[in-house]
């Protein structure tokens, strides 16, 4: 089913924009001279993490389950706990069950979050892919539908309305964007936002970024072959992804130009980076992209750079 979908479009993010559930969506863009001052650069963050569901995630499921038929057979995916909670708010919206697979090492605050908003959740497998193994298996065993984060075309474009705020924002205030730094896990928000920058600011610079501990999607997109790893032991649990979604990657192709990695400590200082200065709690995925910046941000020196905060949910007690 995914390989022959199309790709995201501009035309299906303007959609998306018109259409999601506004509570998503019109998330501040912020900037601190302070930040600045320290990255040696210009930087725009996106606040993803002040929503109902503390993530981004809300945008892509409500634009997926708007362009479902509706049905009687439960909606059927895997998360480490953003993703299972825009399916089980959009779904608790239009009265569809959610049934999530989640690692039995998922942040029990996500799962707690996703039951809370109606899901039922499933504990099976020792990290994410291991659950959606276990998802699509239920899934063809029940004749339910299969969301796969990062391999359909509607939830990178609900993601990829967060570029289209930005360059609305800071084209009304004639500010060319130089690089937008997106998380790199499944590939849907990495995709949708590239998707809307080729189109809309073709001298931006589209740049994903993987933790060092999960490099299936940065070797993939390097080799141009679907890599798999054997664990993806990071911290940053909304990116720890050991195999590559085939959809994302064809995206991937011609909507970004590189891809970084980033070390556990890079994650740690960008999460402490985004209380010390935004007074924000974001968490390690959240917060992968800053990490970028941080630890590989030396050639965008005095460029204006936008990232996205794009989770705060963090565990109970964080290390």
């Amino acid at each position: 089913m995914t390989q022959a979908q199309n790709p995201p479009s501009v035309n299906g993010i303007l959609a998306a924009s018109q259409n999601i559930d506004p509570v998503f969506t019109g998330s501040p863009l912020i900037e601190q001279q302070t930040a600045n001052a320290e990255l040696g650069l210009r930087l725009f963050a996106k606040v993803e993490t002040l929503n109902p569901i503390r993530s981004f995630k809300g945008r892509g499921t409500d634009w997926w389950m708007q362009n479902e038929p509706s049905g009687d057979h439960p909606v059927v995916s895997a998360s480490a706990g953003n993703f299972g909670q825009g399916l089980a708010y959009a779904g608790r919206a239009r009265g569809r069950r959610v049934v999530i697979f989640s690692a039995t090492t998922a942040n029990p605050g996500k799962v707690e979050a996703m039951r809370r908003l109606g899901a039922e959740v499933r504990l099976e497998g020792d990290d994410f892919d291991a659950a959606k193994a276990a998802a699509r298996a239920y899934a063809n065993a029940h004749g339910c539908p299969f969301v796969e984060d990062g391999a359909l075309r509607t939830i990178a474009e609900g993601a990829g309305t967060i570029a289209l705020e930005i360059t609305e924002r800071l084209s009304r205030d004639a500010i060319p964007l130089d690089a937008i730094i997106v998380p790199l896990g499944n590939g849907a928000l990495l995709t949708g936002i590239g998707t809307w920058i080729k189109a809309r600011a073709p001298g931006c610079k589209v740049i994903g970024v993987v933790a060092a501990n999960a490099p299936a999607m940065k070797h993939s997109w390097e080799t141009g072959q679907l890599v798999s790893t054997e664990t993806a032991d990071t911290s940053a649990d909304g990116i720890a992804v050991r195999e590559c979604v085939p959809y994302a990657l064809d995206c991937m192709k011609t909507t970004i130009d590189e891809v970084w990695q980033v070390s556990e400590e890079a994650i740690g200082r960008a999460r402490k980076f985004c209380l010390r200065h935004y007074g924000l709690v974001v968490e390690e995925a959240g917060a992968s992209g800053l990490a970028g910046l941080i630890e590989n941000g030396d050639s965008l020196k005095g460029k204006t750079v936008a990232t996205i905060l794009c989770g705060g949910n963090v565990r109970a007690n964080p290390a």
